[in-house]
């Protein structure tokens, strides 16, 4: 990692506490680990970032930016409030297959013991999940799908939904698929 550019060597530092992440027993990552995984002194890590909670941050950044930045691509893309709302949810589930690793992330079950901010972090994640799922609901009832009045509970309990199939998947040792009948759950959800 010597010769490795600083933000290159900060990335390959997350890359490696994603991968770690992905181990199906869930062990709670220390630094000396990752550190031991990727060959260098724990100083080292220290030098990119300030802290183990840091790390996790720049995690949470990764998942923030992916998944809004898809959400604001499907709004874009579909001006049909129902499908806006299907394409999210398989959306966050295809994204936990991509990245099983960052979806302890999302369950908090890899936040345990560490900085409760950043569980407060992830809150705030599934909020604004949940109010762009509000706004593609709110644009189905204006279509006449759906009530109005019932945008706010369907939105949560789409996002229930969603973190139940996280959690599933993350507990099964990511074997159980968490798209797997999804598209018919979806249909019941919104029906």
């Amino acid at each position: 990692m010597a010769s490795t550019p600083p933000g290159q060597r900060r990335l390959q530092i997350l890359q490696a506490l994603a991968a770690m992440l992905e181990q199906p027993k869930g062990e709670k990552i220390t630094t000396a680990a990752l550190a031991a995984r990727l060959a260098v002194s724990e100083a080292a890590l220290y030098r990119h970032f300030a802290s183990k909670a840091q790390m996790f941050e720049g995690l949470i950044e990764f998942i923030e930016s992916s998944v809004f930045g898809l959400i604001n691509q499907i709004a874009e893309k579909h001006s049909d409030g129902m499908t806006q709302t299907r394409d999210i949810v398989g959306m966050l589930l295809n994204f936990a297959i991509s990245n099983p690793g960052m979806t302890r992330v999302l369950i908090g079950d890899a936040l345990v013991n560490e900085d409760e901010r950043l569980q407060l972090r992830m809150n705030q994640f599934y909020d604004r999940v949940e109010l762009a799922l509000k706004q593609a609901l709110r644009v189905a009832a204006a279509e006449g799908h759906g009530k109005e009045s019932e945008v706010a509970a369907r939105a949560t309990l789409i996002v229930s939904f969603v973190i139940g199939r996280w959690h599933r998947y993350a507990k099964s040792g990511f074997k159980i698929n968490p798209s797997q009948e999804a598209a018919l759950q979806i249909a019941m959800l919104l029906g």
